[in-house]
């Protein structure tokens, strides 16, 4: 039996202090914000955590704050899409990055901007149970694509987030042909709602479920989103639905049954670390 915590983590692509957090007495540098995030992983010690939004010099950070606090984590370079997992618990068999295209058929634009947007992939085996299992890690396009009067309305991006996840579970789908089909657990920012073109694919046609959907135990109903930016630190997290949600964690062929928990995690101080909350699931199987 193996007993997992996974989770998804965008943790804010800044590296500088801004002004008006300096006007304000506060840092928002990676230097610092850092060791807000290596505080959530010593609070929660997920098994892996597909992370968006962390560039090099956040990695950097990350990975010398864990020497420093000598948690057990390891990382597989995803350039801001790393996976990061226990290297105590978990044998890493397989791993594949891919970087989503600019370009979209029939739209104008790109699609992907700072090379951020991408999936990466790794398969693990628990050490203890011998279970083998695919985590993936993805960061979807993320302008509106339905509102033309909207301040981020770019047409066409409804279509390329879809494109993007189908992209996502091709890879999945080579991976499960040489691992024996064994389950699967997508995590990202998919920066839209259920209901949308990108999820209705990976529900309808992928045959993926909603973690939240999956839960035995509980699931909870928070969108986990706050306003931490360029202006300052969140003052609260928004009170919307998870259908809402950006952040969404979808299995494959877990046990029915297997996943216990769906959850956010969304403390006072993490309001000053990203405008997103960790993801993240308990599963047993």
């Amino acid at each position: 039996m193996s007993k997992l915590r996974l989770m998804g983590q965008n943790q804010w692509n800044n590296t500088a202090n801004r002004q008006k957090w300096e006007e304000k007495g506060l840092d928002c540098s990676a230097a610092h914000r850092m060791k807000g995030h290596i505080r959530v992983f010593k609070e929660l010690m997920p098994d892996v955590v597909g992370g968006q939004e962390i560039n090099k010099e956040m990695q950097l950070y990350f990975m010398l704050y864990c020497q420093e606090e000598k948690l057990p984590y390891s990382m597989i370079w995803g350039n801001m899409t790393p996976i990061i997992y226990r290297a105590d618990k978990l044998e890493l068999l397989d791993t594949e990055y891919l970087l989503y295209p600019k370009a979209l058929e029939g739209f104008e634009g790109s699609f992907n901007d700072a090379d951020s947007k991408a999936c990466n992939l790794g398969v693990f085996r628990d050490k203890e149970s011998g279970k083998v299992f695919i985590f993936v890690t993805t960061h979807l396009w993320w302008r509106n694509g339905s509102n033309p009067q909207y301040y981020s309305y770019q047409a066409g991006s409804d279509e390329a987030r879809a494109y993007q996840l189908r992209l996502a579970v091709e890879l999945v789908n080579k991976y499960r042909a040489k691992h024996g089909n064994c389950p699967v657990v997508i995590a990202g920012d998919m920066n839209t709602g259920t209901g949308s073109l990108a999820l209705d694919f990976i529900e309808k046609e992928a045959g993926y479920i909603h973690a939240h959907d999956a839960a035995v135990d509980f699931a909870t109903g928070e969108k986990g989103y706050c306003s931490c930016g360029g202006d300052g630190p969140a003052p609260k997290w928004q009170d919307a639905s998870y259908t809402t949600a950006d952040d969404h964690i979808y299995v494959k062929d877990m046990p029915e049954g297997s996943v216990k928990r769906f959850d956010r995690y969304c403390p006072d101080y993490y309001l000053s670390l990203s405008d997103h909350a960790p993801v993240w699931i308990d599963v047993e199987f």
